[in-house]
């Protein structure tokens, strides 16, 4: 889709103007009652549009996203710009400075006409957690989106723009693509920068594309991604054009199955189904398939559950009411910061930090959080002696479709649980993709179900050649 709009600009088929107008006009057409967006950029979107109209009016080549709209989570800084991260506690806050893939995006002239809705933070799986509005899916209103990507994700699919970015910490890029019915892909941990994105968790979080092809996020990530020397976890990888490793064809390819964890209870039979059928598509593609062990995936989810509550209890240290956004009086400071905390922050928010100031805690750390990085350690060590026999892993992207407005949050555990087949990738720091496999029926209504692939460190190259290959046949 980027590359046709991207002739269509070179060859005077249609302006960047006329293409932002357009979007825009889909976006108040269809964002009341979808909810995607906190903030449209209308005049900036367009100012920027015709600057890249005067340079190809001059003669001048332009880059393949270059006029093209896009959207980003409202967690990445955008400089002068309110970031909120969808939370009371940074109402108002100004970004002083540029995130590194916002500036990255801006300096190709790729046009950002807004910012969406997320889970507040980025805790949550449904967008339900967002204080400022819900987030709807677009096949079918009455359900979510998935998270904490969702504003993001619907904006896709819904047709509002064209690509966008969203952050994944647990799934949070590759679930709502596959509630939606559109790829998310992220990447290896390190490979795209997180300098100006609002921190989750920090040994997790990766910035990735949300769009409507393989291809499109293969051209998202070859100009997003690349070596940062404001972000101390970025990794030394060159910028690469990933469209040329797009070849079509996936013969000999070895594709390894978790059989105990992909058979787990709890899997809905019509992801089951829509699951075998993908295993048997790869395998009329060319691609061995064969069933493999991840003994310690299944406490992927347990142990997510208290490395990240840890995380979040530090990094939400700084929300403080005197450094950033909302401030409520007090007494003194202490009584200040607690009221502030109390007014500014929603209640998963709470739920994480205590947990993680309980883990972290001087009688339960050794219990819990130094427990829980040895079984990180171990599912690492999982991946690392299943890629000596196969190239790619395979699962479900959720155990279920879109879920209704309301089915989980009186259960946080409920919640968790839509993620158990993509922390995997988090905890280990693998890339992961969710791509469309099909529907499934859920109360007579026709779901998207996702596939995801899992992939070597730093092996894009591969795990989108395959996903491709699957998507184009």
């Amino acid at each position: 889709m980027i590359k046709k709009i991207h002739e269509q600009l070179k060859n005077g088929e249609v302006t960047s103007v006329d293409l932002v107008k357009g979007y825009l006009g889909v976006i108040k057409e269809k964002d009341q009652l979808l909810g995607a967006f906190l903030s449209v950029r209308e005049e900036q979107a367009l100012r920027t549009a015709e600057l890249v109209d005067e340079k190809i009016t001059q003669g001048h080549e332009i880059e393949m996203l270059e006029g093209i709209p896009f959207a980003a989570k409202d967690n990445m800084n955008v400089a002068g710009e309110e970031v909120t991260c969808a939370s009371k506690a940074l109402e108002g806050y100004k970004a002083p400075y540029d995130a590194t893939v916002i500036a990255r995006l801006k300096e190709m002239g790729a046009v950002l006409v807004g910012k969406t809705n997320m889970d507040e933070f980025a805790m949550g799986a449904s967008t339900e957690t967002s204080a400022y509005k819900k987030t709807k899916n677009p096949h079918d209103t009455s359900r979510v989106p998935g998270g904490s990507s969702g504003g993001s994700t619907v904006a896709v699919a819904s047709g509002e723009v064209v690509w966008a970015l969203g952050s994944d910490t647990g799934g949070s890029i590759r679930q709502p693509a596959g509630f939606c019915g559109i790829v998310g892909l992220k990447p290896t941990y390190g490979r795209v920068s997180r300098y100006g994105l609002i921190a989750m968790a920090s040994s997790c979080d990766q910035i990735g594309p949300l769009t409507n092809t393989v291809e499109d996020a293969a051209i998202v990530l070859s100009a997003i991604s690349g070596e940062d020397k404001m972000d101390a976890t970025s990794a030394q990888s060159p910028a690469k054009d990933y469209t040329k490793f797009l070849t079509g064809e996936m013969s000999g390819v070895r594709i390894g199955v978790p059989r105990a964890f992909v058979d787990a209870e709890g899997v809905d039979a019509g992801i089951r189904e829509r699951f075998e059928q993908a295993v048997e598509k790869f395998r009329g593609l060319g691609a061995r398939v064969e069933d493999i062990e991840l003994p310690y995936a299944k406490y992927a989810l347990p142990v997510y559950y208290i490395i990240i509550p840890s995380e979040v209890s530090s990094n939400m240290a700084r929300f403080d009411g005197i450094r950033f956004g909302l401030s409520v009086s007090g007494e003194n400071v202490t009584d200040g910061y607690f009221k502030t905390r109390a007014a500014g922050l929603g209640a998963e928010v709470k739920r994480r930090v205590m947990l993680g100031t309980y883990a972290l805690s001087a009688g339960y750390y050794d219990a819990y959080y130094k427990k829980a990085q040895k079984v990180r350690s171990l599912i690492r060590r999982d991946f690392e002696e299943a890629y000596k026999k196969v190239d790619l892993v395979l699962t479900p992207t959720s155990p279920e479709v879109a879920f209704p407005f309301g089915s989980k949050t009186e259960d946080p555990l409920k919640m968790y649980l839509s993620d158990i087949f993509t922390v995997t990738a988090n905890m280990a720091g693998v890339p992961a993709i969710s791509f469309p496999i099909g529907t499934s029926k859920d109360n007579g209504v026709d779901l998207p179900v996702g596939g995801q692939l899992m992939g070597k460190w730093f092996d894009e190259e591969n795990l989108l050649r395959v996903a491709d290959a699957y998507e184009r046949n």
